[in-house]
């Protein structure tokens, strides 16, 4: 059978070598190629022996998602539509600033978790995501951006993602050791070298998988809120449900003994009417009040038939102060890339939805 290298961590593929007979340093040479060059072609690796070449190309092959289109914003902001087969399409954005390039990457096709004001969610489930299909979102991100200039300075950079955020299509964590293998591939120094601070990983809460990242890959951590009690997220956020807002706050406790930061990030979507008055930002000051935090405001991002309003900017004002004299920090994200449908909440992709029986595994495998 023929491996996809790009499903492979540098422990796997030192295996997969050792398998056939070759030294772990050659292993290291390939993984060099694949990530750092960014070389899909084994007759390209030219320091690597012709015999092994030829039997890499017999047994392997470097095969990330197919792009089916890619479109550029007015404000830079890029994304792509991967195909993952059989009718299904996954959705990256890579957004730029002057001093950073964030990724914002999928890992499952569609979402099961059905937050009501998501888009993703409205699409269904399908599967879940490979480390090839997840890393090689990177991967093709990385390599294809290298020869574009920075807008604002005209450089070229040899590495324009300097950040990568698990926050596109699904819940990470539902696909967790996908996910863990690809953060991994991500981190290491012989592949992109990222930073721990400079990778998040973005739940609605799946606690025990909350906890099982902080013993295994401990990154940054951004949890999607979005209520201030439980009544509230129930509705908004159903695996609030299995997860209510106290076992959720003590898991964040727990993450933050292993986190590379010192804070939780707490994602909320600003829905008009609906989350976003003042009494709410005061329950969220009660509710946080023991777990070190900022939080990051997003105005809601319509789409069509969501039920749903882009809140005013009064209101965001008076709870964004509220917020602020309490002593914390609060940041309310700029919409990017709204013009092509990827701003937060946006990504929608292509789904073939198989939802129905999809959840109760969710919850099985989450315990």
């Amino acid at each position: 059978m023929t491996q996809n290298l790009l499903d492979l961590d540098l422990a796997g593929l030192t295996t997969w070598f050792g398998e056939r007979g070759e030294k772990p340093f050659r292993a290291r040479q390939v993984f060099h190629w694949l990530h750092q060059a960014g070389v899909a072609d084994f007759a390209q690796m030219t320091d690597i022996a012709k015999s092994l070449r030829e039997k890499l190309q017999q047994q392997a092959v470097v095969q990330a998602p197919a792009i089916s289109y890619a479109h550029t914003s007015t404000d830079g902001t890029r994304k792509w539509l991967f195909d993952v087969g059989v009718a299904n399409g996954i959705e990256t954005v890579f957004i730029p600033e002057d001093d950073r390039g964030t990724l914002c990457v999928s890992s499952q096709v569609g979402c099961a978790l059905e937050c009501t004001f998501c888009s993703t969610g409205r699409q269904g489930f399908n599967r879940n995501l490979t480390v090839a299909e997840i890393i090689g979102q990177l991967w093709v991100a990385q390599h294809s951006l290298k020869t574009e200039p920075n807008r604002t300075t005209g450089e070229i950079s040899e590495r324009p993602v300097t950040n990568v955020v698990m926050m596109g299509m699904g819940e990470p964590l539902a696909n967790f050791e996908n996910v863990v293998t690809a953060l991994g591939i991500m981190l290491d120094d012989h592949a992109y070298g990222l930073s721990r601070r400079r990778v998040t990983v973005s739940t609605s809460g799946l606690v025990p998988a909350m906890d099982r990242l902080a013993e295994r890959c401990p990154v940054a951590l951004a949890v999607s809120l979005h209520a201030p009690n439980d009544a509230l997220r129930d509705q908004i956020v159903p695996i609030n449900k299995k997860y209510p807002l106290a076992e959720l706050m003590a898991a964040c406790r727990r993450y933050l003994v292993h986190a590379p930061r010192d804070f939780i990030t707490f994602e909320y979507v600003m829905l008009a009417g609906v989350n976003d008055q003042p009494e709410h930002a005061r329950q969220l000051i009660a509710l946080t009040r023991d777990v070190p935090c900022k939080f990051n405001l997003i105005p809601f991002n319509p789409f069509p038939d969501s039920g749903y309003e882009k809140p005013r900017s009064e209101p965001m004002r008076v709870f964004r102060e509220i917020l602020q004299d309490a002593g914390y920090v609060v940041t309310t994200r700029k919409t990017r890339g709204d013009d092509i449908d990827a701003a937060c909440g946006q990504l929608a992709g292509k789904v073939a939805d198989k939802s129905g029986r999809v959840m109760k595994r969710i919850h099985k495998e989450a315990a």
